[in-house]
């Protein structure tokens, strides 16, 4: 816990930012690493020739998703193996894309996010708001027989703690109808931009095949209000070292 009344919140910020970039973030490093190593020997990486033709990996891939991803309609009707399924949802990715896209996302917001919260604090809110989120979309589609991977809602709870933790940290991003240059701008524009065109998607998103934008807002509320309640009163508001991101979770 940080005393408001005995720390400089411009230095505090700054070295917050220095040990998180010295590699000071090993949950955060430890977490990307894991999900980059379930997908490279999954079937989804197209890695493994043992596998079998084009109609065999398909084969091999849904019945990966079945048995690790969240299908609402199983989820809800309350399974031992159906209940573990949010948790190990959190570490598998559909595409390269997909997981490349969340990992930058990590790698840019959750090194800071866990200087702050700390090693244990910060897997436990990791784990704790990715499942919310899955669950959270299951309920709203309970009907649904798709299936749910990706760690998204958990990466979006991070920016959602980042956004009140770190308001006015400076990031760099690039947009798509600027061409892509690379402007700089508050956390707190950033994220919330991020946060309304998940809101505005979820808004006209199904239960079918797609992004679950739905487990997003799930996600970014959690984090955001998480932060609110642990850390209220000790929130850094002076400008945090930069970082940078891009990617769509």
């Amino acid at each position: 816990m940080i005393d408001r009344r005995g720390v400089g919140w411009r230095r505090r910020a700054r070295e917050l930012g220095a040990a998180a970039a010295a590699g000071g973030a090993p949950v955060t490093y430890g977490l990307m690493a894991l999900c980059c190593a379930v997908f490279l020997i999954s079937p989804l990486s197209g890695f493994n020739p043992a596998r079998g033709g084009a109609d065999a990996l398909l084969a091999a891939q849904a019945g990966y998703f079945e048995k690790w991803g969240v299908i609402p309609s199983e989820l809800l009707e309350g399974s031992a193996h159906a209940a573990l399924t949010p948790l190990t949802a959190l570490f598998v990715h559909g595409s390269w894309l997909h997981l490349l896209g969340n990992m930058l996302f990590l790698y840019v917001f959750g090194a800071m996010a866990e200087e702050r919260m700390g090693r244990t604090g910060f897997v436990c809110f990791y784990v704790a708001c990715g499942y919310f989120a899955l669950v959270a979309y299951a309920v709203v589609y309970a009907d649904s027989d798709q299936t749910l991977v990706g760690a998204s809602g958990a990466i979006s709870a991070v920016l959602g703690a980042f956004l009140y933790l770190f308001p006015r940290a400076r990031v760099t991003s690039l947009f798509p109808f600027l061409f892509f240059l690379p402007l700089r701008f508050p956390a707190w524009i950033v994220l919330v931009f991020w946060f309304v065109l998940q809101w505005l998607a979820a808004q006209g998103a199904g239960s079918g095949p797609g992004v679950a934008y739905l487990a997003h807002v799930a996600g970014f509320v959690a984090g955001f209000l998480y932060a609110w309640v642990r850390f209220r009163g000790t929130t850094v508001k002076s400008p945090a070292t930069a970082t940078e991101g891009e990617s769509q979770p």
